[in-house]
């Protein structure tokens, strides 16, 4: 074999390799799609602050069931909608989506304000950036690292900053960051969503982080069958237009924006509370609704 034929052989088996990979990568995100009973469990582990008044956070402990909804399956963009389901009543919960070797991320940066930054082709080669909405379907938090497939095991993990979670945000307000130590693996039984979290104060002026506390998570994921779900995905097929129109605004905003800004109430109420109007269902309404809590 000549170093030419040796050469395009190299270059041919790297390329089934990366194939092979991403074919991996993407039942792997595929699994967390489907009907889950869920467990939902944080317990703050470790306290770091010099107040002697400080009051941790007590453990939290609740379970839901929940449809995670395929609803974007493209060329390396995979978007998975989760809709909470209480009986008959069907609540629009977080999104996230998946984007191969991704170059632009947001940051959050504290204060309901996230910063777009910049990754080369070398940094996030052969890697998925996670993005984590919102209810509303703003921007939550984002990292890109690489799947993990070895010893029967799949998994992704990442570190990211992050708003406080929706568990604390009305109770707590002597932090405004989480660093998310997040780690997702899928398992026999579903997916588990484990993370070892710190609870940061962020001074941007100083430029300087102070963790005040950790904290563990460890959410499981258990599937059952799609029936237990019937009324989520009977809800969503009846209002998947509206939130494509949400999406839509927001992947407008985010192309303008290198930093982004949002109210986080008008009027006492927040932009979920808008948006979750069953009379608001026309894009020009739903446009002005989000261009009012973007802050210029």
């Amino acid at each position: 074999m000549n170093i030419k034929n040796f050469l395009l052989l190299i270059v041919l088996l790297s390329i089934s390799n990366i194939n092979a990979q991403k074919k991996k990568d993407i039942e792997a995100i595929k699994e967390m799609c489907g009907c889950f009973e869920i467990d939902f469990n944080f317990a703050e582990t470790f306290q770091y602050s010099n107040d002697s008044n400080y009051k941790k956070s007590n453990n939290y402990n609740s379970k839901a069931l929940e449809y995670a909804k395929l609803i974007k399956d493209e060329k390396g963009h995979i978007s998975i909608q989760h809709l909470l389901v209480m009986g008959s009543y069907v609540i629009k919960h977080w999104r996230q989506d998946w984007i191969y070797e991704n170059e632009d991320l947001l940051k959050y940066d504290a204060d309901n304000t996230w910063k777009k930054i910049s990754k080369t082709k070398k940094e996030v080669k052969g890697q998925w950036t996670q993005k984590v909405f919102q209810v509303d379907d703003s921007p939550r938090y984002e990292g890109t690292s690489t799947w993990v497939h070895v010893d029967g095991k799949s998994y992704w993990e990442n570190t990211s900053y992050a708003p406080l979670p929706r568990r604390e945000y009305t109770k707590r307000n002597d932090y405004n960051i989480m660093i998310r130590g997040n780690r997702h693996e899928i398992v026999n039984y579903g997916w588990i969503h484990d993370q070892d979290n710190k609870k940061v104060i962020r001074d941007n002026k100083q430029n300087k982080e102070y963790e005040i506390a950790a904290e563990k998570g460890l959410n499981k994921y258990v599937k059952v069958d799609d029936s237990k779900c019937i009324e989520a995905a009977e809800w969503w097929n009846e209002n998947s237009k509206k939130w494509a129109f949400v999406r839509e605004k927001w992947n407008s905003i985010y192309s303008k924006n290198k930093t982004l800004s949002l109210e986080k109430s008008i009027d006492k109420k927040p932009l979920y509370s808008y948006l979750f109007d069953e009379n608001v269902t026309k894009k020009d309404e739903i446009g002005s609704i989000i261009d009012r809590f973007v802050i210029d």
